[in-house]
């Protein structure tokens, strides 16, 4: 059945002009971090279920207009689903902004603070642009990435994210 739904998964070139240093198809990169709620999570606690990564800054005009949508579309969607998980990882921001932040969108999933962006460049380069999503399997590699909020690759990481759940 695995062999069934890797053939499964659609395949995504990521542009180069994207700055990502991590690939579709490599393990997602260890580290831990804690929600402004104060909850503390590890990568491999997430083992086991698909797992999106929204990275995000309260100074970033395309976050404010793409969180919406993941709040609505994605994680209204599946925010009871046992086997998912979504966090919004807030690029070296104090906590008392990004809580600002989550109610001025408004969005309830959690946001995770990442101090001086600890977490941010073990995906990107140094100097990319915040506003990208990265999904996981259940397995923890990488299978998906976006860049900006572009309504059609939205529209694809939903299905991805659908069909992972299958």
């Amino acid at each position: 059945m695995a062999a069934t739904l890797q053939a499964q998964k659609p395949v995504k070139e990521i542009p180069a002009d994207y700055g990502y240093i991590v690939k579709i198809g490599q393990q997602v990169p260890e580290f831990t971090f804690t929600t402004s709620e104060g909850k503390t999570v590890k990568t491999t606690d997430l083992i086991g279920k698909i797992v999106m990564f929204q990275f995000t800054a309260s100074w970033c005009s395309v976050c404010r207009k793409e969180m919406p949508h993941i709040e609505a579309d994605i994680w209204k969607k599946y925010k009871d689903n046992p086997n998912f998980a979504l966090y919004g990882i807030d690029l070296d921001e104090p906590k008392e902004v990004v809580e600002k932040f989550a109610k001025q969108i408004p969005i309830t999933y959690p946001l995770a603070l990442d101090p001086k962006g600890g977490i941010f460049y073990q995906f990107a380069e140094k100097g990319a642009g915040v506003t990208r999503n990265v999904i996981v399997d259940k397995t923890g590699k990488i299978v998906f990435m976006t860049r900006l909020y572009k309504e059609e690759e939205f529209q694809e990481m939903k299905k991805v994210i659908a069909e992972l759940l299958k």
